[in-house]
C-alpha cells in the first residue's frame, strides 16, 4: 500500500489454494478446527473471512477517504454455486453479514443463473464484484442485472448507493487463441475485447437509464481488469497494465506484475472512451477464423470450472491437513 499505491485486494480459490499449498501460514488456525464438527468448507469460509477482514481493516483508511470509490476486498462465494441462483444469493448474503465490514465486495459469477443473483443481492444492499466475465456481451448482461436491482431500491424507497464492480478477464482471450492466428494478431484479442468493453462501459454511463438512476443517488458499476498478467514470455511483461489504463477502472494486478510496472512501466495514453481501433482489431480476428462470441462462452465455462477445480483442490488440503493433525493428536 505505501510503496505500489495499491487500494485494494481481490481473492479467489486458486489464490487461497496455493496460499495454503505453499506456505504453513494457515496451519495454526487449521488445528484449531482440526477437532472441532465444522464441515471442511466451513473452516475455509472462516479462515477467508479473518484475512479478508483484516485486509477490510487495512483499507478503511482509502475506503473513507475516497468515499467508498477504492479501499475494497473481495470474497468469492463457493464456485460449485455457480449454476445454482437460489444458493449463490443466500451464501452472498450470509457472507457478507459475517464479514460485517461495509468495504467487503460478494463475488459472484456472471453466468446466467448468476445474473438473477447479483440483481437480487443488489437488491438486498450487498456489495457485489461480478466475476468470470470475458466478453462486452456479458458485461452488458451483468450490467443490466446491477441496474435492475438499484432500479427496485428506488422503487422501493430505499437508497440506491450499492457498489459493485464487473470484472473482465483479459489475458485468457491471448492463451486461447495463441499460435490459430497470425504473428501479427498475437497477444491484441484481450485488449481489442477490453477496448470494446470500455466503449460500452463508457456509453452505459452516459445512457438516460443510468442517468436517471444517478440523479437518484445511484453509484456506477466499475469495470475491473482482471487476469491482467502477461502469459506469454515473447511479450512485455507490462502488456496490459499498460495497455488498459483508462478512468473509471480498477486493475486487479498480479505482484510480480506490479513490481514490473513499479520498475519500468509507463504510462503514455489511456484507453479511448470509443474503443479505439477495437472494431478492426476484432474483424481482423473473424477474418482469421475466430468465432469470438463462441470463445467467450467458452472461456467463461472453462474458468467456471478452472475455478471448480481449485475448489476442490483446496477443501482437499484442508481435509488432508485437519486429518494429519487429528491423527497426530
Amino acid at each position: 500500500m505505501d510503496e505500489f499505491a495499491v487500494t485494494g485486494l481481490t481473492s479467489n480459490p486458486t489464490i487461497f489454494d496455493h496460499a495454503i499449498k505453499n506456505s504453513t501460514t494457515y496451519d495454526a488456525d487449521i488445528s484449531r478446527n482440526a477437532l472441532s464438527t465444522k464441515g471442511t468448507e466451513e473452516v475455509f469460509f472462516d479462515l477467508a473471512l479473518e484475512d479478508l477482514t483484516r485486509a477490510a481493516e487495512l483499507f478503511q483508511p482509502v475506503f473513507a477517504r475516497t468515499n467508498g470509490i477504492d479501499g475494497w476486498v473481495s470474497l468469492e462465494v463457493s464456485p460449485l454455486l455457480a449454476h445454482d441462483t437460489g444458493s449463490t444469493l443466500k451464501a452472498a448474503c450470509d457472507l457478507h453479514r459475517r464479514g460485517g465490514k461495509p468495504n467487503l465486495f460478494i463475488k459472484i459469477p456472471g453466468t446466467a443463473e448468476g445474473l438473477p443473483a447479483i440483481e437480487a443481492a443488489i437488491f438486498a444492499g450487498v456489495p457485489i464484484n461480478v466475476t468470470l466475465l470475458f466478453s462486452w456481451e456479458q458485461y452488458v448482461a451483468t450490467a443490466d442485472a446491477y441496474l435492475r436491482g438499484v432500479e427496485r431500491r428506488i422503487a422501493a424507497g430505499l437508497n440506491p448507493a450499492v457498489a459493485s464492480v464487473a470484472s473482465l478477464f483479459v489475458s485468457r482471450w491471448d492463451i486461447a487463441v495463441a499460435g490459430k492466428v497470425p504473428g501479427e494478431l498475437a497477444n491484441r484479442l484481450g485488449i481489442a475485447v477490453a477496448q470494446r468493453t470500455y466503449k460500452a462501459y463508457r456509453e452505459l454511463l452516459a445512457s438516460p437509464r443510468f442517468l436517471r438512476a444517478a440523479n437518484a443517488g445511484a453509484l456506477p458499476q466499475r469495470l475491473l481488469w482482471a487476469s491482467t498478467g502477461t502469459k506469454d514470455p515473447r511479450a512485455s511483461d507490462i502488456l496490459y497494465i499498460k495497455a488498459l489504463a483508462a478512468p473509471f477502472t480498477i486493475n486487479t494486478i498480479p505482484d510480480a506484475t506490479l513490481e514490473a510496472f513499479d520498475d519500468h512501466g509507463e504510462v503514455d495514453t489511456t484507453l479511448a472512451p470509443d474503443g479505439g481501433n477495437c472494431e478492426r482489431a476484432l474483424t481482423d480476428f473473424v477474418r482469421a477464423g475466430i468465432d469470438i462470441g463462441a470463445l467467450a462462452i467458452k472461456l467463461q465455462n472453462d474458468g467456471a470450472k478452472s475455478f471448480v477445480k481449485s475448489w476442490k483442490d483446496l477443501m482437499g488440503r484442508i481435509e488432508s491437513k485437519s486429518a494429519a493433525i487429528r491423527k497426530a493428536s
